[in-house]
């Protein structure tokens, strides 16, 4: 198509948006006028003072993403192990402990029982093989039922496919209780920064989606501590009570759930004005008028989207410009795999190929997982104040260093200090994802496509996280294992590459929208603007299009 074909159907899809009922009210339109400037002009303080109850509801919904005890035990047997996942589902990593090998175990000549690599791979993969299939499911159901009742449907499952890992007696039930489990999970990583982006505003989107991070660090210290106390321990309670631990935690959150407001732009999408009004007020202590402005400018947001496409489907995110705004999408997610996390998410068995003993090794790891808690909490001012793009790529270009310095250190001779130095470095690389490119990966995912395809996109967007994680995950292993590669430190050469990838993609095609509404993140992407132009480009607060 020629550019001036592309240009006749732009003002052709303009001339029909300007024709809708709602945008030709002068009344609504004042209105939206007037709500989108209150957003712009709203400071991160006082967004935070007049949207507590957005605040918490947010938060509420990131949690579900909270990972349960995982169960990762060391011992000087390290072959056998299994590395630690990064996943936000049940994955059942059980590695080297003794009694589970001397249950489900087979005998190995010179290493005694160990669990065979075909259900070791198998306990792995289920989990995400499971979530794979709830984040595809998720996008339509919530689109029907929305966010709050499709989330507390996922913990009301999530608390029934528990009693099957629970209750397994075989390696091949409790890997059918992982898949079962990763459904509801894929539900949780699909609607979590869907609904935080909608529900609060302008100021706060960056900081309240990048709280999915760190209910990630909150889960893995919690791993950690259990991890740590149950090391020792020789009977089946060993795995059976982290596992247990999980029912600490759907049934609160179904409850607080019950009783959050429905995403007003949801309701917006579905016809139900008068309720998307009672939400606005549930969500921030606004006057009526401030609730009205609010609400009518969801409503020409939604009615421009609608304009130009009917109800959404998965084909409406390979069209048009929704093409560019789903690759992006899947391209940030993928990238969580690329620059060094898989290190951060290891870090138990790094540290032991870096040289450590078990025993400091998982004192490392404990340490680890508190840092990554300060670094979220770090992060969040982070993502008010700075852009998602800044953030993203200096975050980056951080960590490709970092790398390269842990292959030169383990490329060396090495010692005591060698071996230290590669675990601080892991450390490092864990602190500056867990402070910049983890958090506000969440953050773009949210904002980057339509409102009308967002519960479709953060679906695909997380499918491509895990069909790039699968790989990568193998790879990792195969690097790091003694009975594979055995590169210890040396990885930090091919992650620094990875990770220098995605600096690059990002630098050419990741867009700016800090500060953006919704409305004006349809325009840039509609008029096909350069990713490194969208914060430079202006838009006006009357434009429909």
């Amino acid at each position: 198509m020629s550019s001036v074909d592309k240009n006749d159907d732009l003002h052709s899809e303009k001339a029909a948006i300007e024709q809708s009922e709602v945008l030709v009210n002068t009344d609504l339109m004042n209105d939206a006028f007037d709500g989108e400037n209150r957003e712009h002009e709203m400071s991160t303080w006082a967004a935070i003072k007049s949207h507590p109850w957005a605040c918490l509801w947010a938060f509420t919904m990131c949690f579900t993403i909270f990972p349960p005890p995982d169960l990762k035990i060391n011992s000087a047997d390290t072959s056998n192990q299994v590395m630690e996942s990064f996943d936000m589902f049940l994955n059942g990593n059980f590695v080297a402990l003794p009694h589970f090998k001397e249950v489900y175990g087979v005998e190995v000549p010179g290493h005694g029982k160990t669990i065979e690599t075909k259900w070791q791979s198998s306990l792995f993969q289920a989990g995400q093989c499971g979530a794979f299939v709830g984040v595809f499911l998720a996008g339509p159901i919530t689109n029907k039922f929305g966010y709050r009742w499709t989330t507390i449907f996922a913990l009301m499952l999530m608390n029934a496919t528990i009693f099957v890992s629970f209750f397994a007696n075989s390696l091949a039930l409790l890997v059918v209780g992982q898949a079962l489990e990763g459904v509801p999970w894929g539900f949780f990583i699909a609607n979590s920064p869907a609904y935080a982006s909608e529900i609060v505003p302008l100021s706060l989107r960056g900081a309240c989606t990048a709280t999915l991070q760190m209910s990630w660090s909150i889960g893995s210290i919690i791993v950690a501590g259990v991890t740590y106390g149950f090391n020792k321990r020789s009977d089946e309670w060993a795995w059976r009570v982290p596992l247990a631990l999980q029912w600490i935690f759907p049934t609160p959150l179904l409850i607080l759930l019950f009783f959050a407001p429905e995403s007003p732009w949801w309701l917006i999408r579905r016809g139900r004005k008068a309720e998307a009004l009672r939400s606005i007020e549930r969500l921030g202590g606004k006057s009526h008028e401030e609730a009205q402005q609010s609400l009518a400018m969801i409503e020409r947001t939604v009615e421009i989207e609608a304009q130009m496409g009917g109800s959404p489907t998965l084909l409406d995110l390979l069209k048009g410009t929704d093409l560019r705004r789903t690759i992006i999408t899947c391209l940030i997610y993928a990238s969580q795999n690329f620059a060094g996390n898989l290190i951060a998410n290891q870090a138990t068995y790094f540290f032991e190929q870096a040289g450590m003993g078990p025993e400091r090794s998982f004192q490392l790891n404990l340490i680890n997982s508190c840092l990554q808690l300060v670094a979220n909490i770090i992060a969040l001012p982070l993502a008010s104040s700075f852009g998602r793009r800044t953030i993203y790529l200096w975050g980056t270009a951080t960590n490709v260093t970092l790398l390269m310095v842990l292959g030169v250190c383990a490329s060396i001779s090495q010692n005591n200090a060698t071996n230290y130095a590669q675990a601080v470095l892991g450390i490092l690389i864990s602190f500056v994802f867990a402070g910049s490119l983890g958090p506000i990966s969440y953050t773009i995912i949210a904002e980057t496509s339509s409102v009308r395809l967002r519960a479709l996109s953060t679906g695909v967007g997380r499918a491509a996280y895990y069909v790039a994680e699968i790989p990568m995950i193998y790879l990792a292993s195969q690097m790091l294992n003694p009975g594979g590669w055995n590169l210890a430190g040396k990885c930090g050469y091919v992650w620094g590459g990875t990770a220098c990838v995605c600096f690059v993609s990002a630098y050419w095609f990741l867009p700016e929208l800090k500060g953006r509404s919704y409305r004006e993140s349809d325009i840039l992407f509609n008029r096909r603007i350069s990713a490194r132009k969208f914060k430079s480009t202006v838009i006006d607060v009357r434009d429909n299009e």
